[in-house]
């Protein structure tokens, strides 16, 4: 049993980095890199998924803690691109896909993508639940600052003035505690190579994308 669940974590990490690997070439050819860029979503897609698909144990209470991060990060959203009271004066472009009140439903899969990918890769210290929440929502900004500087270029999304406001990354902190709190609390961490992977992959795309 446990061969089968280390192939399938392997399967999923290499489709994992074939897609992000066939994305950072396409976003460097300049007749490929509007299309590539038009099609950024499905690589979120397809990460999320793999992350249900890579589950190994309490699948039901699992279903329910990415339905919940989903909604919440939608909320999130919603509230920041309506009113500016979170992160700050922004709006989504045109290349995450299809939206719902300005925001894509891509970024929901995000919000759950980044509370369990974090909370799997500290789930192993032994320390309090309250240090490892604080843990695992730093490494959440962390992305996301690592993001920023390349995502209106992308136009994955525009700030106001073209500036990228510190409140924006307080505001990630402070919203992914609850969740990053909760995947603790419901005992939903797991060894799990696909979800460490995955970050990985993540900072490693995007630390390529920043270099060049």
């Amino acid at each position: 049993m446990n061969r089968i669940i280390a192939q399938k974590e392997l399967f999923l990490i290499l489709i994992l980095i074939i897609f992000h690997a066939v994305g950072l070439i396409g976003m460097n050819i300049s007749s490929y890199r509007a299309d590539v860029l038009s099609l950024s979503s499905m690589n979120l897609y397809i990460s999320f998924f793999a992350v249900i698909l890579a589950r190994n144990h309490h699948f039901s209470k699992f279903i329910l803690f990415v339905l919940l991060s989903f909604c919440l990060g939608m909320i999130y959203e919603i509230i920041g691109v309506k009113t500016g009271y979170l992160f700050g004066d922004y709006y989504y472009g045109a290349n995450l896909g299809s939206k719902f009140m300005g925001v894509p439903f891509v970024i929901g899969c995000n919000w759950a993508i980044l509370s369990i990918s974090s909370g799997n890769l500290i789930h192993k210290l032994k320390t309090s639940i309250y240090l490892k929440t604080l843990l695992a929502s730093l490494l959440m900004v962390l992305l996301d600052f690592m993001i920023e500087p390349i995502a209106m270029e992308l136009d994955y999304w525009q700030w106001k003035n073209g500036e990228i406001p510190v409140y924006n990354y307080i505001c990630w902190f402070v919203l992914s505690l609850p969740l990053s709190f909760l995947y603790f609390k419901l005992k939903l961490s797991e060894q799990n190579k696909l979800t460490n992977g995955l970050y990985l992959i993540l900072v490693v795309f995007f630390g390529i994308l920043l270099i060049i």
